[in-house]
């Protein structure tokens, strides 16, 4: 650029200050750009941040729900897309929440959490899956599992580590590995392969470089629950690999087929990993924020580092209405009830209406190959397009996914107050799919 020696000065603190004339040729901003446009950091875009024109994928669906709302007034909109659990948390956890909240005692910082809340984890993980943990060494509350999945990444990775993400998914591990100038390696899960990543067809290069496993079983979107033997090899694996497991446990209560699996259930898992547990699912307690990591003492360590750094806890009452949601086995019970009824009953509309689909093994979601088009008309090129259609022009919002082939996912979270709600849905869900004539093939 060519800058003289007389134009640099020094600053307070050390620093170069330039001195810039127009003979330095320095790119001009727009007069519609702040000045600080050029500082934004590459990861989130650089100085094209906010510039882009690319609608995230929910965004789009919101959008479009508002316009067949204000197109069609008078037709229903069927809400598939939602994934939040549609009724408030358990009465006994609310009046515990309102016997907690006007303690002076709870006003402070809670910092790793209370042990309270840690105790009442242990307690949940021992009852549910004969799991014993030490709540004081290897527990630590986290502010939802999302803050956990943000801060697993910077306990491990360097720039050219890799993370491998199985897809589709939920891309927070993923998104903070980029962050700290990681890479992320993609998983399909594919349908011939049961949902399940292929851990050995990893490239061994892949293999040398990878620091992170993020798993997420009962898996969103697809709904499919891992295994024993899974768990299994996942353990082999990392111990072949030198590889840290993290496994999403959101949906673990909403275990359908049978009894909920914990990875630390599986021998050698806690040595090569921790599973993050959340309340949000099986507990109607989506807003709450609160969840826990669990497993090897070190790693549990590194999270509440971290976290040192990044949060100051959360309120502890909510810790403490938390811990008695934990010591309360009914309340998932229930959910699991209600989910699944609901998943029973869309499996067989949906059915009836030419998806291939089945009862999924967890999760309130329900994976199935999109359409392709409509008999004699309209095709469509993905799953995105088959849901832009379905919400635009019926009211029927789904959530598309064509990372690992064309499927839509619709969850049963929709707002019903009893089950002849649930029907009266059903039946008008199955009313406009009839009508449309849907082709797969």
């Amino acid at each position: 650029m060519g800058i003289a020696r007389n134009d640099i000065h020094p600053c307070r603190n050390g620093a170069s200050l330039f001195r810039l004339t127009l003979s330095d040729r320095m790119p001009v901003p727009r007069m519609s750009d702040p000045y600080f446009q050029q500082l934004f950091a590459e990861r989130i875009g650089g100085s094209g941040y906010g510039k882009g024109t690319e609608i995230y994928k929910f965004e789009k669906i919101k959008r479009a729900k508002r316009k067949a709302l204000a197109d069609h007034p008078e037709r229903k909109l069927i809400d598939f897309g939602i994934g939040e659990n549609d009724e408030m948390a358990a009465a006994g956890v609310r009046r515990a929440m309102a016997a907690e909240i006007n303690k002076p005692e709870n006003r402070g910082y809670s910092d790793n959490g209370i042990p309270a809340f840690k105790e009442a984890a242990a307690r949940f993980m021992q009852r549910e899956f004969n799991v014993q943990l030490d709540p004081v060494k290897e527990i630590n509350h986290c502010i939802g599992t999302k803050t956990a999945l943000a801060m697993l990444p910077a306990a491990f990775i360097n720039p050219g580590d890799i993370t491998l993400m199985t897809v589709p998914g939920y891309p927070v591990a993923g998104t903070h590995t980029k962050y700290y100038g990681g890479e992320v390696h993609r998983l399909p899960l594919l349908a011939e392969n049961d949902f399940l990543p292929a851990l050995d067809s990893i490239p061994a290069d892949i293999c040398r470089r990878t620091k992170l496993l993020v798993l997420n079983y009962p898996n969103s979107p697809t709904g499919k629950v891992a295994t024993k033997d899974f768990y299994a090899r996942v353990v082999e694996f990392a111990l072949k690999n030198n590889v840290v497991v993290i496994q999403d446990a959101a949906h673990i209560m909403l275990t359908h087929a049978e009894r909920p699996l914990s990875f630390l259930e599986v021998p050698g898992a806690r040595e090569v990993g921790v599973e993050v547990h959340s309340l949000s699912k099986g507990w109607n307690m989506i807003g709450w924020r609160m969840g826990w990591v669990c497993g090897h003492e070190l790693i549990v360590r590194a999270v509440a580092d971290v976290k040192d750094n990044s949060d100051s806890g959360q309120f502890i009452a909510v810790q403490k209405a938390a811990a008695a949601a934990l010591d309360d086995a009914e309340i998932p019970r229930a959910a699991r009830e209600k989910y699944g009824r609901r998943l029973r009953k869309l499996v067989a509309v949906l059915t009836a209406c030419g998806f291939d689909c089945r009862m999924p093994g967890g999760t309130y979601f329900l994976y199935a190959a999109s359409p392709k088009g409509l008999a004699g008309g309209l095709a469509f090129a993905a799953a995105e397009a088959a849901s832009q259609y379905l919400i635009t022009e019926h009211s029927i919002c789904t959530v598309p996914w064509d990372d690992a082939g064309a499927f839509l996912r619709f969850s049963v979270t929709y707002e019903a107050a009893d089950e002849a709600a649930e029907d009266g849905l059903m039946a008008e869900t199955k009313r406009r799919l009839d009508a449309l004539r849907l082709e797969f093939k």
